[in-house]
């Protein structure tokens, strides 16, 4: 019978009997401090019979002599496994699982809570319950049973000897381990890892520097902040990271390998075989040359690659490609969005013959472009490098394609196009890592293709429009320029500032920056995935199949510029980064700073030979365009971060 003062298990906890209630409750009453607190506190509860488990019918003298009891007296749950700990009750414990084991009838049988107190402790008083129970449970001799709880009854089992001895070991080695973390990580706060056993420890710090996880157990342990760049220089710390690991493609969730799925052949299709020779330029150590131009006395021709004639959309390939958005450019080399085997069948000028998607301009005398036709064909195409085209810039092959880009330049400047042209660099790597920066050359038959380019886009946007194709249309808004642009790499940056972000979608619009109406690119299908998918439905109006509908256009074309936006700032982060290295590489290094814009504090200025931009404290004497030699100090590279210091 439950009267006043009995002890019952309420929620795996002690909980003393206040009253009986009307409507057969219970008022009950237990602790809600942990057993560590300074300051204990209790909770009153009225609760059902079938909610609590009665530990002891006889009267407890109060709950604080019963916890007092069992925080003194009870094995410590530390102690679990501890089998010969010097306490009473535990002992108590051992000797009546001894005497139960040796009975054969009745070793490993279930046993009632009543029955196995009064074994353990014959006068067994209610103050002494709980104490009694939890010996019962922090130690490994009884086992509280599945059906614990069931019909109002608490059941233990006796474990048999190969249990026993079987989470003893396991115990063994969990302290075992628990040292072996605990050495790890006083190493670890000096710095001092033992390399390469401690390695198995930091998996989680190295998934956490390449944004696989934002947790990092062995940081929290370490107490350092859990961060991709704190993990990144717990890294380099530990020399299990070298300076030249490069952690942006992957934080980025960029695979840092090309595509691997390969295209189709081309397939067997009527192509217009065009005789004009075309020619590919590009640079010397280019790969994967996508576009061709030609002159044949009537027609600017610009062809480019194919690849949309075998890939179909919403094929594994096309996804594939959308998902990179476009091909991945760092110092280490290229992942491309499409498999690099399938550049044979696809690039222009790896065959006698090549199958280009085509764009035939017809233009006026003025540059503007009067009908754009878009053919599949088979090209003759020669390569050439941009050094090599600009020695035949007056050739009788070349100059009308000069001629017809230096006319494409003052139309487009006399419709308003912004031309901002900055230093730049190209980042070499060497086996041994070894980083070189060394100037971009800009040869001027990179202009001329940069033209050619823009009227393929041109073109194509009309063309598209003209037909009713949902398009991937490039646009940007008109900036509002100031009348005092200064000269030189200042004047520069003071355009750059006034620029809009450009933007992509289903509705022709005009393109500020580049001075015409309406605007796509479609001259880099291999490494683009905007380009391809206008491709894919250039080519299903010209085979008549279905085209993509506004809305799926819009939706995959947003998927493709989302990943293509993650590749460009992967390759942002990748160049400051080899940057960084080279300037940790060459502790010597000076440059010359320019001046790009003068107020507050600081001073923007730019680095030409690094292209880099930074902020400097100096002279208030310096002016735009003025130029200063600095050095680097202060180098943080998980952080991405250098001070220039003027010299």
């Amino acid at each position: 019978m439950i009267q006043p003062n009995s002890l019952v298990l309420y929620k795996n906890n002690v909980a003393i009997v206040l009253a009986a209630l009307d409507g057969g409750k219970f008022s009950i009453r237990f602790r809600t401090s942990p057993l560590d607190a300074k300051k204990t506190t209790y909770n009153t509860l009225n609760v059902r019979e079938k909610d609590f488990i009665l530990l002891s019918s006889t009267p407890s003298s109060s709950l604080e002599n019963v916890l007092k009891y069992a925080d003194s007296s009870s094995p410590n749950v530390k102690d679990l496994y501890n089998l010969e700990q010097n306490n009473s009750l535990a002992l108590m414990v051992k000797e009546v699982w001894e005497l139960l084991s040796s009975d054969s009838e009745t070793e490993n049988e279930a046993i009632e809570w009543n029955e196995l107190s009064l074994l353990i402790k014959s006068d067994m008083k209610a103050d002494e319950a709980w104490g009694i129970y939890l010996a019962l449970c922090n130690t490994l001799y009884f086992a509280l049973c599945e059906s614990n709880g069931q019909d109002g009854k608490i059941i233990f089992k006796p474990r048999s000897k190969e249990e026993i001895d079987s989470l003893i070991q396991k115990a063994t080695l969990k302290g075992k381990e628990s040292e072996l973390k605990g050495a790890f990580l006083k190493r670890l706060k000096k710095r001092e890892l033992d390399l390469p056993s401690d390695g198995v420890y930091m998996t989680d710090v190295e998934a956490l520097a390449l944004g696989r996880t934002d947790k990092s157990r062995t940081m929290h342990d370490a107490h350092i902040k859990e961060t991709p760049e704190k993990a990144h220089q717990l890294l380099l710390d530990t020399s299990i990271w070298s300076i030249t690991r490069n952690p942006y493609p992957l934080r980025w969730g960029l695979s840092m390998k090309s595509a691997t799925e390969g295209l189709p052949a081309p397939p067997e299709e009527e192509r217009l075989t065009i005789d004009t020779i075309s020619y590919a330029i590009d640079n010397e150590w280019s790969t994967d040359p996508d576009d061709a131009v030609a002159w044949d006395g009537k027609y600017l021709w610009v062809h480019i690659a194919d690849p949309a004639s075998a890939v179909m959309p919403d094929s594994s390939i096309d996804k594939s490609a959308r998902a990179r958005g476009a091909t991945l450019y760092i110092p280490e080399g290229a992942s491309r969005m499409l498999c690099e085997d399938s550049l044979a069948d696809y690039a222009l000028g790896l065959k006698e013959l090549s199958n280009a998607l085509s764009f035939r301009l017809l233009l006026d005398d003025k540059g503007d472009i009067l009908e754009c036709e878009v053919l599949k064909t088979l090209v003759r195409v020669k390569r050439l490098s941009y050094e090599k085209a600009d020695t035949l810039k007056d050739s009788e092959e070349l100059k009308p394609l000069f001629d017809i880009a230096n006319r494409n330049i003052v139309r487009r400047k006399a419709n308003g196009s912004v031309n901002i042209s900055l230093p730049e660099v190209h980042i070499i790597i060497d086996e041994a890592k070894n980083v070189r920066i060394e100037p971009e050359i800009h040869p001027q038959s990179a202009d001329m293709v940069r033209e050619m380019m823009l009227l393929a886009g041109e073109g194509a946007a009309r063309y598209a429009f003209k037909n009713g194709l949902p398009f991937p249309f490039v646009s940007q808004e008109s900036p509002t320029l100031p009348s005092d642009i200064p000269d030189g790499l200042a004047g520069q940056f003071r355009l750059r500032r006034c620029m809009h972000r450009r933007s992509v979608g289903i509705t022709p619009s005009l393109h500020a920056g580049i001075g015409v109406g309406m605007y796509s690119q479609v001259t880099s299908p291999l490494r683009r995935y905007g380009d391809l998918i206008a491709h894919m439905q250039l080519r299903a109006f010209l085979d008549g199949r279905t085209l993509l509908d506004k809305d799926v256009m819009l939706m995959r074309v947003m998927e493709g510029e989302a990943a293509a936006q993650a590749a460009h700032k992967a390759e942002r982060k990748s160049n400051m980064h080899w940057t960084l290295v080279y300037l940790l590489q060459n502790p010597s290094w000076q440059g010359e700073a320019i001046c790009v814009d003068v107020g507050g504090r600081q001073n923007q200025f730019f680095i030409p030979s690094l292209a880099m931009e930074t902020f400097i404290t100096c002279s208030s004497s310096i002016k735009l365009n003025d130029s200063i030699t600095v050095r680097a100090g202060n180098i943080n590279l998980p952080e991405l971060t250098v001070d220039f210091i003027p010299v």
